[in-house]
């Protein structure tokens, strides 16, 4: 009986460890996965998950992109970052519509913010100046 119970509590285990979804983050405690500064600004956090749960937390969008020139992405499961509209807040990166502004500062200089939505991005844009890109866009950008 006891060995069933071990047995089933180690399967529930392994199972509630692998699940795919993003992990909080600890603002002013969790270290970024790529340079290893501290994680504090809640509008530019950014986070992959794996296929096999495990995450990678990012100071910035711009140290998980370029994380993923290190890495096989086929192995990620999930790209999130927070939006500037709602600190703290993870939304999928690839719905996500980008800004970069030399008005709105982001961690790493890159001057890279990520919005809900387009609506809300185009009025940053009009207030700041910069260029809007989608997802795709980003990756082709970061990438020259």
């Amino acid at each position: 009986m006891i060995n069933k119970f071990i047995f089933l509590s180690l399967v529930l285990f392994i199972f509630a460890s692998c699940e795919v979804s993003p992990k909080p983050i600890n603002y002013g405690s969790d270290g970024c996965h790529f340079c290893s500064m501290t994680i504090v600004d809640k509008q530019h956090a950014a986070q992959i998950v794996t296929k096999k749960g495990k995450a990678f937390k990012f100071d910035a969008v711009e140290c998980m992109l370029n994380h993923m020139k290190d890495i096989d992405t086929v192995e990620v499961a999930l790209y999130f970052c927070n939006y500037y509209e709602q600190p703290g807040e993870l939304i999928a990166a690839q719905e996500a519509t980008y800004l970069i502004s030399e008005n709105i500062p982001s961690p790493m200089g890159e001057f890279l913010t990520a919005f809900d939505n387009m609506e809300a991005a185009t009025v940053a844009k009009e207030e700041n100046g910069g260029e809007l890109y989608s997802w795709n866009e980003l990756l082709k950008h970061m990438n020259n």
